[in-house]
């Protein structure tokens, strides 16, 4: 029997033979599970009609704002889109068959165009259409914002392609209005690993969402949005930092993991307390906060702690839900810092950091409440109302041991603990002091008492310190 070798073929071994097969196996579920790239053989009769003339270089139209407003299509481009089996027509409702490039129809703005569109986008993308309406640009639009972005702002109707292509980290729309965090972010450890490793690292929509954007001051949401990662990070800090849960609240991420970022102190309004609190936030058309915070601080110097009270008292007495308090939160101070991420090897994990006077963190302070938009409008606070007794009601919930000391408690905190050392040093005193004439006194007594009774005195036995009625001294 000749062998393998012998024969001049290489006999594959059961094991080999299934790891190549499960290979295969899941190139293949690879490439049939990728959205596979469609082409303008694709396309309808009536869109390759339409783009007959819509694939022209150099087609354009004149708006009445001054723009010009491209109407080119790439044929290949929309071939390969989202959007191929979509006709023209189907978001294009407006336009007439018959009489479309006959007649002269006006545009003011590139602006009022995409807003006439966006109701097209509406039919199909329901879902996402609602999330987007619950969005701070949403809501920015709503407010009168001529810049807020709408969906053809980051997806292209023609050209769009399915998430799941990685697309290049420089066609990330959310770079368009947000340049400087979007620099930021790419030279930090999430942006340098996204270049790196492709999808491996978050891109701003795994943090931020992609149409349900909210600002990013709001509750817990960014922090929320990190832990979705970093599922084990509440454990790993338990086994070296105190308090970590504590901790977790009160401190945003980048304040220990952007260690060349500025700090404050965030004190934000919320109404309620326990489960049902909620970060309260300003009525669209009744400017409160601004009202309230510019005649507590016409000079605009920062709210003092008594300023910083009475406005407390002001919101309470508004009729909330609930009880209007103060919740601090240590943070960075720009959206551009809290997109300078370190390596873990670098983050800050000195405690003296912030646990000692004058801490650097601790040096600025600030009040905000939510805008209608849901975004932070913010009035300065004076640095002294965290070492300030008449702040212990205001902001109670905001202490850190070593830093935001009240030296008036210090104060009456070491008279208390001098009074119960001296108290009982001065009776002893007193009592040594005193001593002798107790002596002789209790002799005196002893000897009348004996002059009178006829008997000899009593003499106290060694160690013997009872008066002389047996009654310990």
């Amino acid at each position: 029997m000749k062998s393998a070798c012998n024969t001049g073929q290489v006999a594959l071994l059961p094991r080999t033979r299934q790891l190549i097969l499960a290979g295969l196996a899941s190139l293949a579920i690879f490439v049939l599970g990728a959205p596979a790239p469609a082409s303008a053989g694709d396309l309808s009769k009536e869109s390759e009609s339409c783009l007959k003339c819509h694939d022209k270089v150099g087609l354009e139209k004149k708006l009445e704002s001054g723009e010009t407003l491209s109407l080119q299509i790439s044929t290949k481009a929309y071939g390969e889109s989202m959007h191929n089996e979509t006709n023209c027509e189907d978001c294009h409702t407006d336009i007439d068959a018959k009489t479309h490039g006959k007649e002269k129809t006006v545009t003011k703005s590139k602006r009022e165009f995409a807003t006439s569109m966006r109701e097209s986008c509406r039919d199909c993308h329901k879902q996402k259409f609602k999330e987007y309406d619950d969005s701070v640009h949403a809501a920015l639009i709503k407010g009168g914002n001529k810049k807020a972005p709408m969906c053809a702002d980051c997806h292209n109707p023609h050209t769009v392609r399915s998430w799941k292509i990685p697309a290049p980290i420089a066609d990330t729309p959310c770079a368009n209005c947000h340049g400087d965090i979007f620099k930021a972010y790419s030279k930090d450890v999430h942006g340098l690993e996204r270049v790196a490793k492709g999808k491996a690292a978050p891109l701003c929509a795994d943090c931020h969402k992609a149409h349900n954007v909210k600002a990013a001051s709001l509750g817990a949401g960014i922090k929320d949005a990190c832990l979705t990662c970093h599922k084990n990070a509440v454990k790993e800090h338990q086994d070296w930092l105190p308090k970590s849960e504590l901790h977790f609240e009160s401190i945003s991420c980048p304040v220990c993991h952007a260690p060349d970022a500025q700090r404050r102190v965030n004190l934000r309004l919320y109404d309620g307390e326990g489960a049902k609190h909620h970060q309260l936030s300003e009525k669209s058309g009744v400017p409160l906060f601004e009202k309230r915070t510019h005649a507590a601080d016409a000079k605009n110097a920062g709210l003092d702690e008594r300023a910083l009270w009475s406005l407390l008292k002001e919101f309470n007495q508004d009729g909330g839900e609930g009880k209007t308090v103060l919740r601090g939160r240590l943070e960075v101070k720009s959206g551009v810092e809290a997109h300078q991420l370190s390596e873990k090897s670098k983050a800050i994990k000195d405690c003296k950091f912030c646990h000692q006077a004058g801490a650097e963190p601790f040096q600025s302070v600030t009040l905000t409440i939510a805008g209608p938009d849901g975004r932070p409008l913010r009035h300065g606070v004076q640095k002294e109302v965290l070492n300030s007794l008449l702040s212990v009601e205001s902001i109670r919930g905001f202490y850190v041991i070593g830093s935001t000391r009240i030296k008036l408690l210090d104060t009456l905190l070491i008279m208390v603990l001098l009074g119960s050392i001296a108290g009982p040093l001065a009776h002893m005193t007193v009592k040594r002091l005193f001593k002798g004439f107790r002596e002789r006194r209790a002799a005196e007594i002893n000897a009348a008492v004996s002059a009178a009774t006829g008997q000899h005195p009593v003499q106290p036995l060694p160690g013997d310190h009872s008066d002389r009625d047996g009654k310990p001294e």
